[in-house]
This record gives C-alpha cells, structure tokens and sequence, in this order.
C-alpha cells in the first residue's frame, strides 16, 4: 500500500510540474508597465490615501496646514461689511484710539482727517477734540480706551516723557492683554533701543514716508 501511494504521488508531481513551469515562464516574459503607468499609479494611490500623505509631511518636517496657508490668500475686507449695519464695529463709540503727546498734534491731526476721508469714514477719538470738557483726564482716557476697537500709539521722543501717554498705553494693554493686533505701536524719531519694553511682543510700524505708514496704518485698523 506504501509503494502503490509513493507512485501515485510521484505522478502528480510529475503531471503539476510542466504547470508550474508555464507559470513561471509567463511571469518572467510578463511585459513591465511603462513609467508613465508607474508614474498614474502612484499618483492614484497618493491622491486617494491621506493617511499616506499626512505622514510623509510629517516625515519631512512639514504640515500640511502649512502649505494651505501659503496657498489660500484672505479674502480682502470690503467697506460695504464694514458698514453693515449688522457689523460689529458698531458695539463701540470709537473705531481707533489715537495715543500721543501734545508736542505731535499737528502729526496726529493729520493722521486723523486721512483715516476719517477714508471709504470707511473711520471714528476716530482725538483727545483734545473729543474729550467732554469738565471731565477728569484719567476718566476720559479709560473710556476712550474701552470705547474703542484699537489704539494707535503714536510713540515718539514726546510720548516717552509724557506720563499720561504712558498711562493710557497700560490702559490698552490692560483691556487686551494678549494685543491680537489692536494695539499699534507707531514709532517716530525712536531708536529701536528706546522703543517701551511693554510693546516689545509687538511688532511695530516705523514712520519713514507718511504717506506710505498712514497706508499701513489704515490697512492695520481694517483688518
């Protein structure tokens, strides 16, 4: 019985072997795809798997938010939603705060009829304009300050030996702690090394051209 299942599995094996053999043959004559295949293979497969791209990202030391961003432009602030009349500009009094010393009105003044002949006709709160005459100085300058969406700190070698320009920048900086971009430093004739250690977390405009920083003050009070 031995003998007679020994036979028989030889002659299976020898009836799958010219099978086996085809097989193998036809493996190794099988045409190789084109790199062009290769090429829309592999762009099938990394298109339809984000597992696959978010951790070669990651292996490169890149996100992907990253990419996006640089790729995804903001869209630009219409004077139309400003005005709207759902907006939220209209929860204060004062669009912007204009911080500054005696010394620099004429400055100011002109700073202030620019922002207010803009589309947007800004709100600007100009203290010896706007202040209520009788009123306390701390008391006017803490309401302008809560009053307003942000404050231009117009800082310049008056606004640094000027105490009550020093007390309504803690004042702003008091009511936003952490800026997100309401407070804006605009320095003037101020070296950098002079510029108040308060601020230092911000960045700053430098007043070089003024018609060129009246420009970014405007676009920095829109955004």
């Amino acid at each position: 019985c031995r003998q007679e299942r020994f036979r028989a599995g030889n002659r299976q094996l020898s009836s799958a072997l010219p099978t086996m053999a085809g097989w193998f043959r036809r493996l190794l004559h099988k045409p190789k795809p084109s790199s062009a295949e290769s090429s829309l293979d592999a762009g099938r497969s990394a298109s339809s798997s984000p597992s696959s791209s978010s951790s070669s990202a990651k292996s490169s030391g890149s996100s992907p938010g990253t990419s996006l961003a640089r790729s995804v432009c903001p869209a630009p602030v219409l004077a139309s939603d400003i005005n709207a009349s759902g907006s939220a500009r209209w929860a204060k009094s004062y669009d912007v705060c204009i911080c500054h010393s005696d010394v620099d009105l004429e400055l100011v003044e002109e700073l202030v009829s620019y922002l207010e002949g803009q589309p947007e006709s800004f709100r600007c709160f100009l203290q010896l304009r706007d202040a209520a005459p009788g009123s306390a100085v701390v008391t006017e300058l803490c309401d302008a300050v809560q009053n307003s969406h942000c404050w231009v700190m117009l800082i310049t070698p008056g606004f640094l030996r000027d105490p009550w320009c020093k007390y309504q920048m803690h004042q702003a900086l008091a009511e936003a702690p952490m800026a997100n971009g309401r407070t804006i430093p605009v320095l003037k004739d101020v070296d950098r090394k002079d510029y108040p250690k308060e601020l230092r977390n911000l960045y700053y405009i430098y007043m070089a051209l003024k018609e060129k920083s009246f420009r970014q003050i405007r676009d920095t009070i829109v955004r």
